[in-house]
């Protein structure tokens, strides 16, 4: 099971959780109106309308936001949901932040952000496509358990 096949290194353990908590209240904000959000139809609304989002993207970007960072957390499908995650954020560098620059607005003289979050991001997201969930994580426990069969 290559997709479940993890490196047992603790430190994907911690890049694995930390984006799943960093990315979580974001999915949370689309899907469920936490946080100040809009919620699922509110947001909906901005991706297809303001954005022009097909209505299947928005969709999936909603999924993995909240679905997704969940997964992480859990450590479960951390490969796939990588990849989906490196997708997710390479598009919104090129469709939204990209025209900023590269750094954040700092001091509210930009009129928008820059992608230097994303692109950090993007670094753990592409680390846990290629190395894995990590020691602590359902992936892990599942491949062990196939392994004892």
């Amino acid at each position: 099971m290559r997709l479940l096949k993890t490196n047992s290194d603790p430190g994907l353990t911690i890049a694995r959780i930390i984006l799943g908590i960093v990315f979580l209240p974001h999915g949370a904000q689309k899907l469920l109106g936490w946080f100040g959000g809009y919620g699922f139809a509110g947001t909906m609304d901005y991706f297809t309308g303001t954005v022009g989002l097909p209505w299947l993207i928005a969709f999936l970007v909603i999924m993995i936001e909240f679905f997704g960072s969940l997964a992480l957390i859990a450590g479960i499908g951390t490969r796939l949901v990588a990849l989906l995650f490196t997708i997710l954020l390479i598009g919104i560098i090129l469709s939204t932040h990209a025209q900023f620059g590269f750094f954040m607005n700092w001091f509210g003289t930009q009129k928008g952000e820059g992608y230097e979050y994303f692109i950090l991001a993007l670094g753990l997201s592409s680390l846990l496509m290629i190395s894995g969930a990590g020691k602590y994580s359902l992936d892990s426990a599942l491949l062990t358990k196939k392994a004892d069969r």
